[in-house]
């Protein structure tokens, strides 16, 4: 058969050369919201199982609004779904991290470098004779029997050191966002971020009696108070924290550190400190009961202690003989197509009842296969001329690894202009690393450095992004980011489409961006945007335990990509669309022909069925493209 012509102007022989997309159509979709869940509201989407699928041929559906669960294609119908669902991506070389992103970078970057808490320990000892000993400078220092002297053990030194000062700032703004979350402290303002610091010995003994073991100390609830006296001042009125005196003011310095300090008694069992406040500042001694100098203690994280077979206090407090001390963590990223691991598929399953929830009935490995290890995508091996990467195209799981331990698994397509993130699940006692946007930057990373190899690879797909919904927007984060048009096809700034987003759920966003360039405004755009007014639905508490990089998913429903798709339901009416259908390729046993070819083959009497052939087919071409539908193989 000749090659018809691609939308990027080569010819389909290439997608030919690389398999054969063949698809069955299932329809139109109705089903309850996999985002909102909420009664009456119903997801509604057009659904293709694929029996195989050319990298070219899903790339060119993922710019045309699709996604696959397994071997399961689906694409939301916008103006009929109650939660709205835009493809979301991002140019790799264009990234611009945040603040945040940088400093989650950087603390991997120590973690894999340092070894510091990858298995969720800590030497505190050894941290607290490097913050308090001047000479750290100086001297050499004993690796693996070997003398190393100089600066670069002693800049690992500090910077074990200055790691530590940093996690201890980290879990008090942990605790801080679950007072905010609760509604403790108010919830639209930003708060600072806390700062621990070395209390020094010169300081110590103008303290009171007794202040010899105070080893840290932050004044964040200084800070929180000012921020929110400053804020509250703002409508020009001066409020005060309460009607009551200093020391009973509820949103006074001396309460807060006392609410924040209460909250971190989990860290204080686990590490070995001592944490109190006093006078409005939040306090770490060393503990009497064990002191430092005594021997070397280890910190656990709360979420390790299962793992490191702790069942009391002292039971987390090791001496160093029983671990190497400064021994590094080893952090691998593995990469192997997918299919399916016995290991991968147990880490599944932790993850989904502990993070998500699910009944271990409901995660079986049959469930599992069809969502996260199923893929129709034909893989494409690599050629070494530079248009495939080094591993070729096709889905791949990415095993994150820590010194032998399986911590978390992504799930991603790599096809010929993006990598398409799917799915990630992560060990719950590796929380604390942030695993879900340490994989995104990883992603956006493997990107950047693949494009050297293959031009073609720019892109890093993140999903849908659904603006009715809270807990999805976090895939805006990585900026700057583009939406797709539901109409035209366009990628439009999400800058350019927030605003209109925040008063509309669907919105044809090639419409504004027209306006915005100042063009003039098309007749249809009053007819095409649809509002569909939404209330905040995706607010229930689930939204604590999760990790920004994943949602709730129901893998019996198939849900795809880091978001939940369209589950199952029944089919309802078809609208025909104009184009014309008669080069849609057709398989019909083992034989594939045009449509034209096929229509020959009705009689008289087969009027009706060759109508609601035609039917389907209008509206199969009107979601996949005439293009497209000339390219891929429809079967009966």
């Amino acid at each position: 058969m000749a090659g018809t012509m691609r939308n990027d102007g080569s010819s389909s022989s290439r997608g030919n050369s690389r398999g054969e997309s063949v698809v069955l159509d299932c329809g139109r979709r109705k089903s309850s919201c996999g985002y909102c869940r909420s009664p009456g509201r119903t997801s509604v989407s057009h659904g293709l199982l694929a029996h195989s699928m050319t990298v070219d041929d899903y790339q060119d559906l993922l710019d045309r609004g699709w996604r696959r669960s397994g071997s399961f294609l689906y694409k939301p119908e916008m103006e009929r779904t109650c939660c709205p669902s835009y493809t979301i991506r991002l140019r790799a070389a264009d990234f611009i991290p945040s603040k945040e992103q940088l400093r989650l970078s950087r603390r991997m970057q120590r973690l894999s470098k340092f070894g510091m808490f990858l298995d969720g320990t800590l030497d505190i000892k050894k941290t607290v004779e490097l913050l308090e000993d001047p000479n750290t400078s100086k001297g050499t220092c004993s690796c693996a029997g070997k003398e190393v002297s100089g600066s670069s053990s002693n800049y690992a030194k500090k910077n074990e050191a200055e790691f530590f000062l940093n996690y201890l700032s980290d879990q008090i703004d942990n605790v801080v966002q679950m007072c905010k979350e609760s509604g403790e402290f108010p919830c639209d303002i930003q708060l600072p971020k806390a700062s621990v610091k070395k209390v020094s010995q010169a300081k110590r003994k103008l303290l009171i009696e007794g202040s010899e073991d105070l080893l840290y100390s932050s004044n964040i609830a200084f800070q929180i108070t000012a921020t929110i006296r400053r804020a509250q001042s703002c409508d020009n009125r001066e409020l005060r924290l309460s009607g009551h005196s200093a020391e009973e003011n509820e949103l006074s310095p001396k309460v807060i550190a006392e609410k924040l300090s209460s909250s971190l008694c989990q860290l204080a069992e686990t590490s070995g400190l001592l944490i109190r406040a006093c006078n409005g500042h939040i306090n770490f001694y060393s503990s009497s009961e064990q002191p430092l100098s005594d021997g070397s203690v280890q910190v656990h994280t709360v979420l390790n202690e299962s793992t490191a077979g702790c069942v009391s206090k002292k039971g987390c407090l090791k001496k160093s003989s029983e671990q190497p001390q400064g021994k590094k963590r080893r952090l691998e990223i593995r990469m192997k197509r997918s299919s399916f691991d016995p290991e991968e598929f147990a880490l599944y399953r932790q993850y989904q009842t502990k993070v998500h929830n699910d009944s271990p009935d409901h995660v079986t490995e049959s469930s599992y296969r069809r969502f996260l290890v199923d893929t129709p995508l034909v893989f494409v091996p690599p050629t070494g001329d530079g248009t495939v990467p080094h591993c070729g195209f096709g889905s791949f799981h990415q095993q994150y690894v820590i010194d032998g331990r399986l911590v978390a698994v992504g799930v991603i397509d790599i096809l010929p202009r993006c990598l398409s993130s799917k799915y990630l699940f992560w060990d719950p006692d590796f929380a604390f690393l942030s695993l879900g946007k340490y994989s995104a930057l990883q992603e956006i990373g493997w990107v950047r450095e693949n494009k050297v190899h293959c031009p073609s690879l720019q892109y890093y797909y993140l999903g849908y992004y659904i603006h009715s919904c809270r807990k999805m927007r976090y895939k805006a984060a990585y900026h700057p980011s583009e939406l797709l048009c539901p109409l035209r096809y366009q990628w439009i700034p999400y800058d350019i489409a927030r605003p209109l987003l925040d008063r509309k759920s669907y919105v044809v966003l090639s419409d504004f961006a027209i306006l915005q360039n100042g063009e003039s405004s098309p007749s249809h755009v009053s007819e095409n945007v649809v509002e569909v007014q939404h209330n905040d639905i995706c607010q229930d508490s689930n939204d604590l335990c999760m990790d920004e990089g994943e949602e709730t998913i129901d893998p019996e429903y198939e849900s795809s990509d880091d978001e939940s798709g369209p589950e199952s339901g029944n089919l309802v009416s078809i609208e025909i669309e104009d184009g014309d259908i008669s080069n849609i390729l057709i398989r019909l046993e083992r034989s594939r022909l045009k449509y034209e070819d096929l229509q020959r083959a009705f009689g008289p009497t087969e009027r009706n069925q060759r109508i609601c052939l035609e039917s389907r087919l209008h509206s199969y071409m009107g979601v996949v493209g005439a293009e497209l539908s000339k390219r891929m193989v429809y079967s009966l």
